[in-house]
């Protein structure tokens, strides 16, 4: 019977097995300058991503209507945006939402909360807001209005720093969206299974 070996004798990851910096090249465990300006950028991203939810959820709480999350919220104002009928690919597009699942539980929730109302058309389902529902959204942009905007008057005016930082996010989006595309496309490995999240 063969014994386990001890800790000592061990096999070892060799050191060849390591990424060898080469002369004259950046180590490859070094970020770059625009590497770490990404970074940072992206940590910012992330707490304004929280802090966007959290002022949703809040907003709408202040407007007297409690219970809903901030997926709930958005969708919410994406249904009821131009009043008109939307489908569910529809919704998940202006959101730039990829589960439909996310949206789809969304919406049951709002259609139970009668905030959303559904109808068919042929074989398509076309969501929008009930007369609550509107009045969510108009009660929630008064509170947008009285809190919120005012905080930013000293970023608006002249110096457009809001506008300008709503299109540098949208080019950021397109960039971060086609370096996903190009990094599909150029693997090569062989597509593994999905890691087993569930206990």
């Amino acid at each position: 019977m063969s014994q386990r070996p001890s800790r000592a004798t061990r096999s070892k990851p060799s050191a060849s097995s390591a990424p060898v910096p080469v002369p004259g090249e950046p180590h490859p465990f070094i970020a770059s300058a625009q590497s770490r300006e990404l970074s940072e950028f992206e940590f910012s991203l992330i707490i304004l991503m929280f802090g966007f939810q959290r002022w949703v959820v809040n907003c709408l709480e202040a407007a007297q209507f409690r219970g809903l999350g901030a997926l709930d919220v958005l969708v919410l104002h994406a249904v009821n945006h131009r009043a008109r009928g939307r489908r569910i690919s529809e919704i998940c597009m202006v959101l730039n939402v990829d589960d439909t699942h996310l949206v789809t539980y969304a919406l049951k929730k709002l259609v139970a909360a009668e905030l959303v109302q559904v109808s068919a058309r042929g074989r398509e389902r076309h969501y929008e807001t009930t007369p609550m529902g509107d009045r969510a959204c108009m009660e929630y942009r008064r509170v947008r209005e009285t809190f919120l905007i005012p905080a930013l008057s000293w970023l608006s005016g002249e110096r457009n720093v809001v506008r300008d930082a709503g299109a540098f996010m949208r080019t950021m989006t397109a960039i971060y969206d086609q370096a996903g595309r190009f990094a599909t496309a150029e693997s090569t490995e062989v597509p593994q299974a999905p890691l087993h999240t569930k206990r």
